[in-house]
C-alpha cells in the first residue's frame, strides 16, 4: 500500500513536470520579410542562454541540503529501528550495521551529485536543479515519516495485558 502511494506521488510528479521535458530553447522568430522593422540584422541583440558553472553557489546549497536531508534520514532510521519498528526499503541487517548504513546515505548523496552532474553535462539545467530538490523533499518526507511512528510495543510470550 505505501510503496503504492509513493509510485503514484513519483508518477504525478512525473506527469506534472511537463515543461522540464524539453530544455531546447524556444524557437527564434521568422526573419523580418518586409524589412519594415528599420532594424538590421546586425543591431539586433540575440539572448543567449546563461551557462552556469557546475559548482557554483545554488549547487552547492543543493548538495549541501541534500547531504543534510540525508544525515537526518540516517537518524531517524536508527531512532525508528531502537523503538522497534521495521525498515521497509533496505534490510534490518543493513541499517543496524551503522557504519555500512552510514556508507549507504553517503553513496546515496553521492549518486544524486552524479546524476546532477550529468543533467548538467548534457545541457538539462532544470532537471539539474530539480534532481537535488526532489532529493532533499523525499528524504526530509521519509525521515519525518520515521519520527511520526509510534513505537512498536513488543509483548513478552506470555505476558498478561
Amino acid at each position: 500500500m505505501k510503496r503504492s502511494i509513493g509510485f503514484l506521488t513519483v508518477l504525478i510528479f512525473a506527469c506534472s513536470a511537463r515543461s522540464l521535458y524539453s530544455q531546447e530553447p524556444s524557437p527564434k522568430p521568422a526573419a523580418d520579410i518586409g524589412g519594415q522593422s528599420g532594424q538590421t540584422q546586425s543591431s539586433k541583440t540575440t539572448i543567449l542562454p546563461i551557462e552556469h558553472r557546475f559548482w557554483d553557489k545554488e549547487n552547492d546549497l543543493l548538495f549541501a541540503g541534500v547531504a543534510a536531508a540525508r544525515t537526518l534520514d540516517y537518524f531517524s532510521t536508527l531512532n525508528m529501528r531502537r523503538r522497534g519498528r521495521q525498515e521497509i526499503f533496505l534490510t534490518n541487517e543493513a541499517v543496524d550495521n551503522h557504519a555500512g548504513f552510514a556508507f549507504i546515505e553517503a553513496g546515496a548523496t553521492g549518486v544524486s551529485i552524479g546524476a546532477s552532474y550529468l543533467f548538467h553535462r548534457y545541457g538539462h539545467h532544470k532537471l539539474e536543479r530539480w534532481t537535488s530538490i526532489v532529493h532533499i523533499g523525499l528524504a526530509t518526507g521519509g525521515a519525518v515519516r520515521n519520527y511520526s511512528l509510534k513505537t512498536a510495543h513488543l509483548s513478552a510470550p506470555g505476558a498478561q495485558r
